[in-house]
C-alpha cells in the first residue's frame, strides 16, 4: 500500500471528499473536498467555524501518484462554501443564499463519456435546501447550481452519489430530514428527462431513531441496486449513540429496499461513512473510516453481491484522532485501487487530503 498527501497546509483544515464526490476517467482522476482553518479549540471537527470553508478539488492524470488542487470551478450560491454550514458560524453559512436557485433546463446527456454531477446542500435537517452541478468535461467546468426538489418533505441534506442507466435517466441517492425535522433518513430519487424533473420512488428503511444518511450505490450485473448506509443508534449523548453500516438491496430498480445485512458493525464515536465500488472482476468494495482506536481507514470486499463480506482490510491505523475517514474510492486502468479520504497523523495535526493505492 502507498500512502499520499493530496493536500495538506499548515494552519488549514481539509476535510470530508465524501460529501463532494470522486469521478475518473481511466487513470484520470477528479476528487472534491473543502478547506477551512485549523483549531484545537473546535470540538469534534479541528476547525475554526469564525473563519470560511472554500469548495476544491484535486485532479491526477496518472492514477492517483501526483495531483494538482485548484479551487472548485463552480458558482456556489452567495460565494459561500459548499456543503459546510454546519462548520461555520451563520454569517458564513449558505442559508438563504440557496434560495432562488434556477431549475435544471433538462437537456443533460448523462451517458456522455466526460459527464459528471456533484451534489451540495445548505443544511443537514429541517429546511435544508439541496442542489446540484453539472460538467460534461471532466470537471473542469460545472454548471449550474440547478435546484433539487424537496419531495415535499421538511429539508434535503444531497451528498453526490448516482447511477446512470440512460442517457435521460439518472438515478439519485439521497438523504432527508426525519418527519419530526431531525436529519435523516434515506431514499431514491430519478429522474427520466434529463434532469428537468425527479420522482421520489422509495425510503431506503425504515424512519431510524437515530439516523440513517449518506448512502453509497453500486448496479449489480442482475439489475438489482445495492446501498451501503451509515446509521446512528438513539442515544442519550453523542459520545454514546452507537454507529455501524448497513446494506440494503433493491429488486425493483429502487422502489422498495429490504435490509440485507449489517456488514460493518462499529465505526466508533461519531460514526463514518462509507463508499462502495463494483470492481472490473465482479467483486464489490466496500471503505470506510474507524473513529475509534486505533482509528484507521478500511476496506471489506464481497465476492457473491454484498451477501457475505471478508474480514476488515486496514488501509491503515495510524491516525492521530477520531477525526477522520469520509472516503471515496475509484478503481484505476490497471486495476489498483485509490481511495481518498481526510486524515491527520497526530492529535494536534492539520487535517489534511489522503489517498491510499492498493491491491484488492
Amino acid at each position: 500500500m502507498v500512502h499520499i498527501t493530496i493536500y495538506g497546509e499548515p494552519g488549514r483544515y481539509a476535510g470530508w471528499p465524501a460529501n463532494y464526490g470522486i469521478w475518473n476517467w481511466g487513470d484520470e482522476i477528479v476528487v472534491g473536498f473543502t478547506v477551512g482553518y485549523h483549531s484545537n479549540e473546535g470540538g469534534f471537527h479541528a476547525r475554526d467555524r469564525s473563519k470560511p470553508f472554500i469548495g476544491a478539488q484535486a485532479r491526477s492524470l496518472d492514477g492517483g501518484e501526483s495531483w494538482v488542487v485548484a479551487p472548485v470551478p463552480a458558482q456556489s450560491p452567495g460565494g459561500r462554501g459548499l456543503s459546510a454550514d454546519e462548520h461555520v458560524r451563520a454569517e458564513l453559512q449558505l442559508a438563504d443564499a440557496a434560495s432562488g436557485l434556477t431549475p435544471c433546463p433538462g437537456e443533460i446527456t448523462f451517458t456522455h463519456p466526460d459527464f459528471a454531477l456533484m451534489c451540495a446542500r445548505n443544511g443537514l435537517s429541517d429546511g435544508a435546501v439541496s442542489f446540484f452541478y453539472l460538467s460534461d468535461d471532466r470537471c473542469q467546468l460545472w454548471h449550474g447550481p440547478y435546484a433539487l426538489p424537496s419531495f415535499g418533505l421538511r429539508g434535503i441534506a444531497a451528498r453526490t452519489d448516482y447511477l446512470v442507466s440512460g442517457p435521460k435517466t439518472c438515478t439519485l441517492l439521497l438523504t432527508s430530514a426525519k418527519s419530526d425535522g431531525d436529519e435523516g433518513r434515506t431514499f431514491c430519487a430519478r429522474t427520466t428527462d434529463g434532469g428537468a424533473t425527479f420522482e421520489h420512488l422509495g425510503w431506503i428503511g425504515d424512519e431510524p431513531a437515530g439516523f440513517s444518511i449518506m448512502p453509497a450505490s453500486v448496479r449489480l450485473p442482475d439489475g438489482a441496486l445495492l446501498a451501503a448506509v451509515r446509521c446512528r443508534g438513539a442515544g442519550e449523548t453523542f459520545d454514546r449513540a452507537h454507529n455501524w453500516i448497513d446494506l440494503y438491496r433493491s429488486d425493483d430498480d429502487g422502489r422498495s429496499w429490504r435490509s440485507i445485512g449489517r456488514p460493518v458493525a462499529n465505526t466508533g464515536r461519531g460514526g463514518n461513512p462509507p463508499t462502495m465500488l463494483r470492481l472490473r472482476d465482479g467483486r464489490l468494495c466496500m471503505t470506510y473510516g474507524v473513529r475509534e482506536a486505533p482509528y484507521r481507514m478500511c476496506a471489506k470486499l464481497s465476492s457473491d453481491g454484498g451477501a457475505s463480506w471478508t474480514d476488515e482490510i486496514a488501509l491503515r491505523d495510524d491516525g492521530g484522532g477520531h477525526d477522520i475517514g469520509y472516503p471515496r474510492t475509484v478503481q484505476r486502468a490497471d486495476g489498483s485501487v485509490v481511495t481518498i479520504y481526510y486524515w491527520h497523523s497526530t492529535p494536534e495535526g492539520e487535517r489534511h487530503i489522503a489517498a491510499t493505492v492498493w491491491e484488492p
